[in-house]
């Protein structure tokens, strides 16, 4: 508001000397030379250093990192050449330069460098990809240059032999390089940083390691990967049940504990968590306690944070009676099928809306699954069709609810083909006609469809009583929901 105010004041004071007769031009010139100074002063101001000098990582070490046994003991191994430096030196062995951690957001990476940093005894400095990138040319070679030489000046005021640049989110400017045909920054940062990496030396009064972070390994440029750059490459992936379990009980040492919270279930229903997930699961269970007033964290209130962090927020929306009915009858021929294919597997059934979904199922698994038969993956068909059938069997026709069902079964039926697994065989995915591609999904869906509507219509009966308990209570946890399965089978 002030500038567009400035700006319109200077010019109606040009237009008064223009007519008043007076020679505005050497005015013009002036403010225009001040303009181009400005931007000349404001393009040094961005050469600023991007570094950031993190002085206390002693209280950070492995011992607090859980779930992430594999990538330690590898990372340990590659930085313990540097803590024994003088003796991999006689026997004429270089220093690591760089050590590359690969993995999903939130499963610790930043912690390993820092840890990294308090076994070794050295100092941090860190930078994220994409402070280096700015509009002017030469301006992240420049921080580059700067990064490195802050790291070795703050060894040398600290007294230490090492020291650690941290660079995060690097494929920022590590990307293959003439992928950006107009933007040739991008390429000068990465050969600068080419360059720096080489010039890392045994002879240095300083020894410097780069660690990076990236979750986009693929995109790298080949040349900074390559051995003498980054020597290590340190996959740090999501955690399995052990690791999980682990990490739940750092995250709950200093949290009061109710009797009944069982850590080892808790680790088995979050599949698919990453150590972030899993610090925020435990800060949202102590927060559901604290609303309740509670002086101890339940079970009830892990359960209640779990669908938070897989779902969002409860939401205010209310569906009418009619869809709320619609909404239970869903819910339970998911429910239903699950259970049926994989007992034990219904954790949570509710009809509460969270995020964008209406109503939802939560299943746990038996153990972590990384590799799929077809028989686990049709069975993963029928699941994601049962809410359609149920609500045709039921109501005499589906509904737009099951729309991303349909995807999800058609993702698992892709699967299926490109495994090898279908009446095709092995295929090449790109040479395969769409057409046939077509039929053959469509003929996988139509069997597995076939199979879940002699379910629902054998279940029919204690279909109907499940939807009666959501219209009344909303949810139903996974023992009262198989309480009900077998009332109705005794009945």
């Amino acid at each position: 508001m002030l500038l567009e105010f400035g700006i319109g004041l200077g010019i109606a004071f040009l237009a008064f000397l223009l007519i008043n007769g007076i020679n505005v031009l050497p005015i013009i010139i002036m403010i225009g030379f001040a303009y181009m100074l400005f931007n000349i002063l404001d393009r040094g101001n961005l050469m600023k250093n991007p570094a950031r000098i993190i002085s206390n990582t002693q209280d950070i070490t492995f011992d607090k990192i859980g779930g992430q046994e594999v990538a330690k003991n590898e990372l340990l191994e590659a930085l313990d050449f540097i803590k024994n430096f003088d003796e991999a030196k006689k026997m004429g062995i270089r220093p690591l330069r760089g050590i590359m951690l690969v993995g999903a957001p939130g499963t610790g990476k930043t912690l390993m460098a820092k840890a990294a940093t308090s076994y070794i005894d050295s100092i941090f400095v860190s930078a994220s990809g994409s402070e280096f990138i700015e509009m002017y040319a030469g301006v992240g070679a420049q921080r580059v240059r700067q990064l490195f030489e802050v790291a070795r000046n703050m060894a040398k005021k600290a007294s230490k032999k090492h020291g650690v640049v941290f660079i995060d989110e690097i494929e920022v400017i590590a990307g293959t390089r003439g992928r950006n045909a107009s933007h040739l920054e991008y390429d000068q940062t990465l050969n600068q940083l080419l360059v720096e990496m080489d010039g890392i030396s045994s002879h240095d009064d300083i020894n410097l390691l780069v660690i990076a972070a990236t979750n986009r390994p693929d995109i790298i440029d080949p040349a900074l990967m390559r051995p003498g750059r980054f020597d290590r490459i340190v996959k740090v992936d999501l955690p399995d049940k052990d690791g999980r379990l682990e990490i739940l009980k750092l995250h709950t040492k200093d949290k009061p504990l109710d009797i009944d919270v069982d850590l080892e279930q808790i680790a088995k229903e979050t599949f698919g968590f990453s150590g972030a997930h899993l610090e925020n699961l435990c800060n949202e269970a102590a927060i559901f306690a604290m609303r309740e007033q509670n002086k101890k964290i339940s079970q009830k209130n892990f359960i209640e944070a779990i669908d938070k962090v897989i779902m969002g927020e409860k939401l205010n929306r209310k569906p009418t009676e009619d869809e709320r009915k619609r909404i239970a009858i869903h819910e339970s021929g998911h429910a239903l099928v699950s259970e049926h294919f994989n007992p034990n597997s219904v954790s949570t059934i509710t009809i509460t809306s969270r995020g964008q979904a209406l109503g939802y199922i939560r299943q746990t698994p038996e153990d972590d699954i990384y590799l799929y038969t077809k028989q686990y993956l049709e069975s993963q068909i029928a699941v994601a069709l049962a809410g359609a059938v149920a609500e045709e069997k039921l109501l005499g026709d589906s509904s737009t609810g099951a729309s991303n069902d349909f995807e999800q079964a058609v993702d698992l039926a892709k699967k299926i083909i490109f495994s090898g697994m279908s009446e095709l065989s092995v295929v090449d995915k790109d040479s395969l006609p769409s057409e046939k591609l077509h039929k053959v999904i469509s003929n996988i869906l139509l069997q597995q469809k076939s199979i879940v509507e002699n379910i629902i219509e054998e279940k029919q009966d204690v279909l109907k009583l499940i939807v009666d308990y959501l219209m009344e209570n909303e949810k139903i946890d996974g023992n009262n929901f198989r309480k009900l399965l077998l009332k109705s089978q005794v009945a």
